[in-house]
């Protein structure tokens, strides 16, 4: 019904930077918000930052002006742009969006495949 495609994870040095993406598809009536989350390996999953419709954000303290969430809502996408990375932000992440449904009422939550991100010292 509704899939999320992930994209621009990979290997950068400490002080570097990468864009993450997430493209949503399917059938969609409308996106409420899109959240990034990560996950490092034995940790539990958290919450990095999100984006609602009328294009508020919020971030995690942790990340907070170093990261920062957009959205392209003609293409279905958020974006984290990740600048000033440290070792520390090493993790998988996974790309969330809230979204309603032409085809049952209610909000629904739709996980991606997640991208790896490494960040070397």
């Amino acid at each position: 019904q509704v899939q999320l495609v992930e994209s621009g994870g990979g290997l950068v040095q400490a002080g570097g930077s990468l864009r993450l993406s997430c493209a949503a598809s399917g059938s969609i009536s409308s996106i409420n918000a899109m959240h990034w989350y990560r996950q490092a390996p034995g940790k539990q999953r958290e919450w990095v930052a999100g984006i609602i419709s009328g294009g508020s954000t919020t971030y995690a303290d942790s990340v907070k002006g170093r990261l920062t969430i957009s959205r392209d809502n003609a293409k279905s996408t958020t974006y984290l742009q990740m600048n000033s990375l440290k070792p520390e932000d090493t993790a998988v992440y996974y790309c969330k969006a809230r979204v309603a449904t032409p085809i049952t009422p209610g909000l629904y939550d739709y996980w991606g495949q997640g991208t790896q991100v490494t960040v070397s010292s």
